[in-house]
């Protein structure tokens, strides 16, 4: 005889509970528990024997144990590693180049690859020009499939009419069962294909509802089966929470070879997609696009796009040299230092609040500057966000423009990270960075001493380069420019 016993599962995180309880006791998420199918149990019977209860376990030459007689055929076939075959990635170009840089340059036959975003910030779009571009190469004409299971097909097509795409080449379908989408891939056999999006599909194996824990991570599962056993390349679609992190369990991420984020305002020109997971690419890479009334369109020069141009310089400003991925980037950071009229308030727009109070810490002790009365306020100009610690000069450098209401040059350049004993310690790649500021025009740059060139370098006979050790240093030295 068997038993019914009901089991439940978080939505948030795929917990499994004996019993509903309003708050799941992993993630602390409220009401998230629901009632997952039933799994037939066995009553316990004392009597029943246990697998290999009794039984001697087959023992090799050297007298270990070993259970080869229970799995014998059951593993791949072991080997050096030395021994395993190692060929070039086969990359396929998307047709847009600021994707490609993301992607690691194309996409990789077989890979799959998870893009997230806000609502309307461009995922279907920029997907839709993928297909159109790859569909109607020749060396992948009509090898494009994309799958809608949030719009109709009548959308899509307006859509690429609206945006001016070819659309004669590529192949669309409306599905949401993922057994009937894997029979239209092996039967179309395209090169990439699209699901849009991975929430909203689901497999006859599971009875819930698509967009639960169990569903997404099952039906990635066999998409991402199907895209390594015959080498099509696999866009999935996420939607985000309110959080801004991927709705689901967390092991889709791991199922994926890459993963995308869309960042940027919804009201804004620009987007921006990064990569934070790369198994065939640089993490962190950044692409920048503009959004148009044809689509979204690479832009050539994303340094030129974060700089403001005043006619006169301000008190508050500094231009920082970051690094996304393999490229260096100019942004201006901006601060402001008023009086408080109550309890100080500390905000970062585009940089880490932590961070930021642990360096206006510093500044106070190392750099003769407090703000314990005064709110301070920092911006990254173009809503990009800098994750790296070469930022941490310009935000002090800009802090105490503004407390002093005294305006850096416009042609000064900063990056450098700065420690807790006040000491300026060097960045990644910091002579690309000065590079990159030459290529603008800028005329002076303050870096940490470490990074500094030598002397009778050629290529940076242009610009005066000012090494600095201590924060102390670095203040009086921007200051007397």
């Amino acid at each position: 005889m068997a038993k019914n016993k009901t089991s439940y599962v978080c939505q948030a995180c795929g917990a499994h509970f004996g019993k509903w309880a309003g708050q799941c006791s992993d993630c602390g998420e409220w009401n998230s528990l629901l009632e997952a199918p039933n799994v037939s149990m066995p009553h316990h019977n004392k009597n029943v024997a246990k697998p290999n209860a009794g039984r001697a376990i087959p023992r090799n030459a050297s007298g270990a144990g070993t259970p080869a007689g229970n799995y014998a055929g059951t593993h791949s076939a072991v080997m050096p590693l030395n021994a395993v075959s190692v060929g070039l990635d086969t990359r396929l170009p998307t047709g847009i180049s600021e994707f490609d840089r993301v992607l690691g340059g194309g996409l990789v036959a077989g890979s799959v690859v998870l893009i997230g975003g806000d609502p309307g910030i461009g995922k279907s779009t920029i997907l839709l020009q993928t297909a159109t571009n790859m569909a109607k190469a020749d060396s992948l004409a009509g090898s494009a499939l994309y799958v809608t299971g949030e719009e109709s097909l009548a959308q899509v097509a307006m859509r690429a009419k609206r945006l001016d795409l070819p659309a004669d080449r590529l192949r669309v379908l409306a599905e949401t069962n993922v057994e009937t989408i894997c029979a239209a891939l092996t039967q179309e056999q395209p090169a990439i294909a699209i699901i849009d999006s991975i929430q909203t599909i689901y497999t006859d194996a599971i009875n819930s509802a698509p967009g639960g824990v169990s569903q997404i991570r099952e039906s990635a599962a066999i998409l991402t089966r199907y895209a390594k056993q015959t080498g099509t390349a696999l866009f999935l679609v996420g939607h985000v929470t309110k959080e801004g992190t991927l709705a689901g369990p967390r092991v889709l991420e791991h199922m994926v070879d890459t993963v995308l984020y869309f960042e940027g305002q919804s009201d804004s020109r620009f987007r921006m997609i990064r990569a934070v997971k790369n198994r065939f690419g640089a993490v962190n890479e950044l692409g920048i696009f503009g959004m148009t009334d044809m689509g979204l369109k690479e832009v050539a020069n994303p340094s030129a796009i974060f700089l403001s141009r005043y006619d006169k310089p301000v008190a508050g400003s500094v231009v920082m040299v970051s690094r996304e991925g393999t490229r260096p980037l100019l942004v201006e950071v901006q601060a402001l230092v008023d009086d408080s009229q109550g309890s100080p308030r500390r905000m970062a727009l585009g940089l880490d609040f932590q961070r930021l109070s642990m360096l206006l810490a510093v500044m106070h002790r190392h750099g003769g500057i407090h703000t314990s009365g005064q709110d301070v306020y920092v911006n990254v100009v173009g809503g990009v966000k800098v994750i790296e610690t070469g930022s941490d000069l310009a935000v002090l450098l800009a802090c105490a423009s503004s407390i002093r209401e005294k305006a850096l040059p416009s042609s000064l350049a900063v990056f450098g990270e700065v420690g807790l004993s006040g000491e300026i310690r060097p960045v990644p790649n910091g002579q690309e960075r000065l590079k990159e500021a030459m290529k603008h025009g800028f005329k002076h740059a303050i870096i940490p001493k470490a990074n500094a060139p030598a002397k009778d370098a050629p290529q940076f006979k242009g610009i005066n380069v000012i090494a600095v050790e201590r924060l102390d240093d670095a203040i009086a030295s921007a200051f007397e420019l």
